[in-house]
């Protein structure tokens, strides 16, 4: 497989992002159909359509370059480069009219190593009209604007963001944590879109995420545009392919003291 132009990829994942938050838009007041309702998640019909809508702008200009997405993959996933994409992320926010939800959109390429690296990511908010972009060594921008991470170093001026999968190893490992922040941070926030966490500690606007057991197409494309902010991403890989994460400005984990929460 050839060598892909990062710019030209870019500018179709926007493309990609953009036509997909349209269809979110678009059906906001329309009646969902559930394809999955469990205890503590829910998945839409939609989620396959706009996966499948984004695969379709991807393709037409990358047909060779196969997706691992949240609403299942095409094409062999470990091939040189591959798409990574989460449709709908907060699909429970969008399902209960929550407007805070986003596409998220990345291209990785194998290294030397065989591992993935981040090439780009996209992350589109349909609601606020916010686009964030980020190549590997650039910047991150929203709208086009270089954003940075904060710069607060003390916990107790930091916002910091939670998230949990409901199980009850996860829980009881997290919720003693969430108990600790909430008294020791400025404020502590549950907000139920990661890709969305990711870009607004890119951005500035809360200094530190923790998700204890995520996927990869959640922290793909979010994940670069930490890294290109100043921000650290702290991961540690699962071995069923899940991560524990700690994303933050680069001054606030190792005070956050969260050593049993990512074992």
């Amino acid at each position: 497989m050839k060598k892909v132009s990062v710019n030209k990829a870019l500018a179709i994942a926007i493309k990609a992002a953009r036509a997909a938050g349209k269809v979110m838009r678009d059906n906001w007041y329309l009646p969902k159909r559930v394809k999955l309702f469990d205890a503590h998640d829910i998945k839409l019909e939609l989620d396959v359509r706009c996966q499948k809508l984004i695969e379709k702008v991807l393709r037409q200009a990358f047909p060779q370059i196969p997706l691992l997405g949240e609403e299942g993959d095409s094409g062999n996933v470990n091939a040189p480069y591959r798409w990574v994409v989460d449709p709908i992320d907060g699909t429970v926010n969008y399902f209960f009219g929550l407007p805070h939800a986003a596409v998220s959109i990345a291209l990785q390429a194998k290294t030397k190593s065989a591992k993935f690296e981040t090439l780009l990511g996209v992350i589109f908010d349909p609601f606020t009209g916010e686009i964030w972009t980020a190549t590997r060594g650039g910047k991150t921008k929203l709208n086009g604007r270089v954003v940075r991470c904060s710069n607060h170093s003390k916990v107790n001026d930091a916002i910091v963001a939670m998230g949990f999968s409901k199980s009850r190893e996860n829980l009881e490992k997290s919720l003693p944590h969430l108990n600790r922040l909430s008294r020791q941070a400025k404020k502590v926030r549950i907000m139920g879109s990661a890709a969305l966490e990711l870009a607004y500690v890119a951005t500035g606007r809360l200094d530190a995420y923790i998700e204890r057991t995520i996927n990869l197409w959640d922290i793909a494309a979010g994940g670069l545009m930490v890294e290109c902010s100043g921000g650290e991403m702290y991961l540690i890989p699962m071995p069923d392919g899940r991560l524990r994460m700690c994303a933050d400005n680069g001054k606030l984990r190792k005070k956050l003291k969260l050593g049993s929460l990512l074992k």
